[in-house]
């Protein structure tokens, strides 16, 4: 075994659960191929824990997160949008390789990534055409449509339900609408977000995902969750508690190997802290500006391109 892969195995610190299950995936994971044609290592059914309630922010510390991206990444699911320009408005590019994947195929243009994003935003026709993702994550948390044509708002129900019956056990959101997953140009993988409320008013989030890219996807997953969890804590009058991520299929690419080595080499860092600036009038009215992050301290990035 490489010593790459010896290193990860320490659980003083919380960001070694992330580290030992990327040990874990490559040590014993089944290798198959998958629909992207890259190939993965697989593992089934795994949980990770995060402990919210010191002010602690789970952004790992093994490798640089940006996360102001994944922060904007969320705050774009609660508006309830679709299209990709307005996060391209906000210099956030995540989501532009499946809507530049279907240009391309459509019309056997071989646009650059740069040329594509540039179009989306001076164009809004273009944009319109080309830049929406279908009925993605915020559609369904913010206007599901039931089969009698009617709209519900899961995260206003939800909001409503920590204020006003915090022992519930349906409090809960979710994206797996199976009539529209046809349109969409990539079906929820964090699917279910599950909440709790303790007796002594800590709000607990349960992230379910039914598929992880565990290098490039699951470090965002935990930080929007997180600034997610600590968003709904302080418009329901209640402190954050525990962050429970449960992954269903946990991969990683096979061409991520090399990267995931390295970053298994890495000793964690403390978590940096998070805190909000303001409270604002509702969970619609959070900007980037309002997060604030203290003590951030990483190793150096590691690229990894996307499997689309």
């Amino acid at each position: 075994m490489a010593r790459s892969e010896e290193q990860a195995v320490d659980a003083g610190h919380p960001e070694y659960q992330y580290l030992n299950l990327m040990r874990r995936i490559l040590d014993k994971g089944d290798e198959r191929m998958d629909r992207t044609g890259v190939g993965t290592r697989s593992v089934f059914g795994e949980l990770l824990r995060f402990d919210l309630s010191d002010g602690s922010m789970p952004i790992l510390t093994t490798k640089r997160v940006y996360w102001k991206t994944s922060v904007r990444e969320m705050l774009w699911f609660l508006t309830g949008r679709t299209n990709i320009r307005e996060l391209l408005q906000n210099n956030v590019r995540i989501w532009t390789d499946w809507p530049l994947d279907r240009f391309r195929k459509a019309t056997g243009e071989a646009v650059t990534q740069e040329d594509f994003e540039a179009r989306i935003l001076a164009d809004e026709a273009f944009a319109e055409q080309w830049g929406n993702l279908g009925p993605v994550y915020g559609k369904q948390w913010r206007r599901w449509l039931d089969a009698e044509g009617r709209e519900h708002d899961q995260i206003a129900t939800l909001i409503d339900t920590l204020k006003t019956n915090p022992a519930s056990r349906r409090m809960l959101f979710h994206a797996w609408n199976v009539g529209e997953l046809g349109q969409m140009a990539l079906p929820p993988c964090h699917m279910v977000y599950q909440f709790h409320v303790t007796s002594d008013g800590r709000l607990n989030c349960l992230i379910f995902q039914r598929s992880c890219d565990l290098f490039l996807g699951a470090p965002f997953n935990f930080t929007g969750g997180a600034a997610l969890l600590h968003m709904l804590a302080q418009q329901a009058g209640l402190t954050p508690g525990e962050l429970v991520w449960v992954g269903g299929d946990v991969h990683l690419y096979l061409n991520h190997v090399d990267q995931v080595r390295e970053q298994m080499a890495r000793t964690p860092r403390p978590f940096p802290r998070m805190r909000l600036a303001r409270k604002p009038d509702s969970i619609d009215a959070y900007r980037i500006e309002d997060f604030v992050v203290e003590g951030y301290d990483p190793h150096p990035a590691i690229h990894g391109d996307v499997a689309v």
